[in-house]
């Protein structure tokens, strides 16, 4: 096979500013797909007590519920990332939130805890295929410069729907009264997965994965309409690979294991916690409405601050740190149920600020080390295996709180943070500024 439509030199095409536009655009189209993702997962905070009244639910089945859309993310990410690789980015770009709009619209009719728990599942799995393909997809188009900031920015754009769904949900449980306003609270996600689906249309598909494919004058066509270079000139990840990389390889199952590992030691806490924040913060002796208010507004400053500090501290600092601060939080929290609540304020506080920071990573160290064939199926397995412990921690809080209470609740979290900081130690390798076929290599960035 012949690359030769490779090597030419590129036709007019845009300017440095233009291409700069439009991976901004890109990032923003993926950031869209991140909102719906924390929207979904973020408004059922406020509709579970409300459906649980309802449907007169017990509380297994409100923890199932609660963590129906994690199972869902956990099967999604494992069949639709790999998918993602095979049939390509842009296609499965769109399909996802056709799910979401449909999803969202169903809830409203949705009569038993058996429905609700089924929409979920089927929601989440779409969530997790956005996070394989939105990581994949701007990753592929992101200069080695921005690439940090724009994939970081995805986790940023997922707080920003996580927040405005729990204020939304907030408000509305609040404001409306009679049966079943959970199913409105519910089916608000319909609105951001409308727009962001019109915003998606037309995006190109990733000339990486064209390049992969063997697609080449496909992938040069689209490195010279949006990006205003050749294929040749994007990068060596885009030459054809000698056999097909397994991600369970030796050069690649460290890095799966590191992935899927930090990810779920992030996530586990952060949804037991969240998931249930009324309660715990009752628990804690804090009013819970306006705390809770304070406490998202943090997690959002926190991945502010990370998407800042991506390309200047370098990956894996940002990814260290705020595990021990975090699991210092925790600790806090734990040993003093029911103390100050201004205690219990900073703490929360700190913990916020530091998970934020260093989840921007979810969306950066998947999308860098592994190759453009199994880039997606990087991505999807290691956001499968990071909802296994978050769908763990979200049907076991109700429980736990109820029969050991919440000061072990908080130990448990920091001992997750704890475990999260260690591996992150021993495997986590520095990836800014480095190009992909770098990042993604077999050797890769050392730790």
């Amino acid at each position: 096979m012949t690359t030769s439509t490779t090597t030419a030199p590129a036709a007019t095409g845009p300017d440095a500013r233009t291409v700069r536009r439009f991976q901004t655009r890109i990032a923003v189209c993926a950031g869209g797909g991140e909102v719906c993702d924390g929207w979904v997962l973020g408004v059922v905070g406020a509709a579970l007590p409300l459906a649980r009244d309802d449907l007169s639910l017990g509380t297994t089945a409100t923890g199932l519920i609660g963590a129906s859309s994690l199972l869902g993310i956990f099967l999604g990410g494992l069949a639709f990332g790999r998918l993602t690789d095979r049939v390509g980015r842009q296609r499965m770009y769109l399909v996802d939130l056709l799910v979401f709009v449909a999803g969202s619209l169903l809830q409203l009719t949705v009569g038993s805890g058996t429905e609700l728990f089924l929409v979920r599942l089927v929601m989440g799995m779409a969530v997790g295929a956005d996070y394989a393909i939105a990581g994949a997809l701007v990753a592929e188009f992101a200069p080695p410069a921005r690439r940090g900031s724009l994939l970081g920015s995805l986790i940023a754009y997922w707080y920003v729907g996580y927040v405005l769904a729990t204020l939304t949900g907030m408000a509305m449980a609040a404001g409306l009264e009679g049966p079943y306003v959970w199913r409105w609270i519910l089916a608000t996600s319909a609105i951001p997965s409308v727009v962001v689906l019109l915003a998606r249309l037309g995006t190109p598909e990733s000339p990486r994965w064209l390049a992969a494919r063997g697609r080449h004058r496909e992938a040069d066509a689209v490195c010279r309409r949006w990006l205003g270079c050749t294929l040749a000139e994007l990068g060596d990840d885009t030459r054809p690979a000698l056999g097909r990389p397994s991600l369970f390889s030796a050069a690649y199952r460290g890095r799966a294991l590191f992935t899927s590992t930090f990810w779920l030691c992030q996530v586990t806490p952060f949804f037991a916690i969240s998931t249930f924040a009324p309660q715990v913060l009752s628990s804690l002796g804090t009013t819970g409405g306006a705390t809770e208010v304070v406490l998202n507004t943090f997690l959002l400053l926190g991945c502010l601050c990370g998407v800042l500090l991506m390309d200047r501290v370098g990956r894996r600092p940002l990814l260290v740190v705020p595990f021990f601060v975090a699991t210092a939080a925790l600790l806090v929290l734990g040993v003093t149920p029911g103390g100050p609540g201004l205690l219990t304020a900073v703490c929360f506080a700190a913990f916020a600020l530091s998970h934020a920071a260093g989840s921007t990573l979810q969306a950066v160290y998947p999308s860098e080390v592994f190759p453009t064939e199994i880039r997606a199926t990087g991505i999807g397995f290691a956001a499968a295996c990071s909802r296994v412990g978050g769908a763990v921690g979200t049907f076991l809080v109700p429980t736990a709180l109820t029969s050991w209470g919440v000061g072990a609740v908080m130990l448990c979290g920091a001992a997750v943070s704890l475990f999260g900081a260690a591996v992150s130690l021993r495997a986590a390798p520095e990836t800014k500024g480095l190009a992909l076929a770098r990042t993604g290599a077999p050797g890769g960035p050392p730790p």
